[in-house]
């Protein structure tokens, strides 16, 4: 081994020091973005954790979640880490979730170690990072990690993983980390890899003496026949058409590319030379390419009409590692170049920043705790009405409720699957985007959730008629639903038989 990979090595390593400040930042990190059980994309993925302790849950309505759930191994990891540890299934999601983020923070600690001369810097851009956890990702509907356990996360951390095994040329490691991100995320494992080919194209390029190479991909598989049914899903998601973004969604496209291009002309040309700002030139550069090429994609795939079926696959979420490893770089830069190491100062910002970012989220869950403890009460009203259900009715129980139920106040996003471990109704908020990717459900989502219209108004005699249409014979509100077999009445919360 040449001395200077062992010099690199050492200082992408980890000592006893990083171990304890990187847990650091986990705790902060989770104090500032909250955590929340069940939220979200979480509606999709712990069902299917319940549904690998359990398969006799869900008997009516599983295939509104298996079918995303079922090619990453994020639900068996859970579900498996609850059974042997005999740990509650709330408390399992916890620890992956924050040892998702500790691990993420070790891979751009990893990172930020290749981009600049002082450990001190370093640490300063991951510490931006740490406070911007959940600021958008422009218009993907995405956040950098979310406060909840999303495979996503433990994705890209392999990812970052592999970017300094890509740089020393150990090509081998970092296909061993990027087929790790796969088991995990599909999706995001695909932009990482596209990210690495581009880090390593010097690299393949001299190996092939200059010689062109066409990689051909089966793309007829991925023009199944659309249905009516799968067009009108794929409408609910307004974040996979640029072309219905708004400006401010455009402006962060095109300022990133521009800050990525405007750091590495100005290492390249006026900082110090050396392998470290040559390291952040040639990141700063294949960054500004990858982006750019995935927008480029992006307007291909969106706009024309005839390609629309390619459209779930979203290449404008290539941006989620652009925007993690600018804030990174960002975070470094303000503090040596801007701030000139003024410690004081720097914290100063960051603890704005952070209290920013902390009324952001305490604004966008403000019926819930912000922390959500294993174990403990929410504070919220349906999840506890949730909460009732799977513990006071029959395990066959199939419910009605309000398809847009995610958005009712005080709800903030919590899936009824995920909480209640009960079969229920379409709806009109997560199912969508099962239904965009595996068209076959489209037609069962489709009938369900427009015998639904107007849910709001609903009384006994609509509900019978779902009882009869699709076996539904529980229905849970908020409101009172003129059935007289309601156990649970609580909170403005209704839950009743119907009968």
């Amino acid at each position: 081994m040449s001395s200077s990979l062992v010099e690199r090595q050492g200082r992408t390593g980890f000592q006893a020091r990083d171990f304890f400040l990187l847990a650091l930042f986990t705790l902060i990190a989770l104090f500032i973005h909250g955590y929340h059980l069940g939220i979200e994309d979480q509606a999709i993925y712990l069902p299917g954790v319940h549904y690998d302790l359990n398969p006799a849950l869900y008997p009516h309505d599983a295939e509104f979640f298996l079918p995303q759930v079922r090619p990453t191994l994020i639900d068996e990891i859970v579900a498996y880490t609850s059974k042997l540890t005999h740990i509650s299934v709330a408390g399992s999601v916890f620890f992956w979730h924050m040892l998702s983020m500790f691990l993420l923070l070790a891979g751009a600690l990893r990172v930020a170690r290749r981009c600049f001369e002082r450990d001190r810097e370093a640490w300063a851009g991951l510490a931006l990072l740490t406070v911007l956890f959940t600021i958008p990702v422009t218009g993907t509907a995405l956040y950098i990690v979310d406060q909840y356990l999303h495979p996503r996360t433990l994705a890209t951390a392999f990812i970052l993983f592999a970017i300094p095994c890509v740089l020393d040329r150990q090509f081998l490691r970092a296909t061993v980390l990027l087929l790790l991100a796969a088991l995990v995320h599909i999706q995001m494992a695909f932009f990482g890899g596209l990210f690495l080919a581009f880090l390593a194209w010097p690299w393949i390029y001299d190996s092939l003496q200059g010689r062109a190479v066409l990689f051909g991909l089966p793309l007829t598989t991925l023009f199944e026949p659309e249905s009516p049914a799968w067009r009108e899903a794929m409408l609910t998601r307004e974040q996979h058409f640029l072309l219905k973004w708004h400006w401010y969604e455009w402006l962060g496209i095109f300022a990133p590319l521009a800050l990525l291009w405007w750091i590495g002309s100005m290492t390249t040309r006026s900082w110090k030379q050396g392998e470290i700002a040559g390291f952040r030139a040639t990141l700063c550069r294949m960054l500004f390419w990858y982006g750019s090429f995935c927008f480029v994609v992006a307007l291909i795939v969106t706009i024309p009409q005839r390609l629309e079926r390619l459209t779930p696959y979203q290449p404008m979420r290539g941006f989620h590692l652009l925007y993690l490893l600018l804030f990174l770089l960002i975070g470094g830069l303000l503090y040596e170049r801007v701030l000139h190491a003024r410690t004081g100062v720097y914290a100063v910002l960051l603890l704005a920043t952070a209290g920013g970012m902390f009324y952001a989220q305490r604004d966008l869950f403000p019926g819930t705790r912000h922390i959500e403890w294993p174990g403990r009460d929410t504070g919220n009203r349906w999840v506890r009405a949730f909460v009732w259900i799977r513990e006071n009715t029959p395990r066959e129980a199939y419910f009605a409720i309000d398809p847009r139920y995610m958005q009712r106040p005080g709800e903030d996003e919590h899936g009824f699957r995920a909480f209640a471990q009960r079969s229920v109704l379409a709806d009109w908020d997560k199912d969508p985007g099962v239904v965009c990717l595996f068209p076959a459900i489209g037609e069962k989502w489709q009938e369900q959730v427009h015998a639904q219209d107007g849910f709001a108004k609903f009384g006994r005699d609509e509900l019978l008629q779902l009882r009869q249409r699709f076996g539904a014979d529980w229905v849970i509100a908020d409101r009172s639903v003129g059935l007289t077999a309601c156990p649970y009445q609580k909170d403005g919360i209704y839950v009743c038989k119907i009968e």
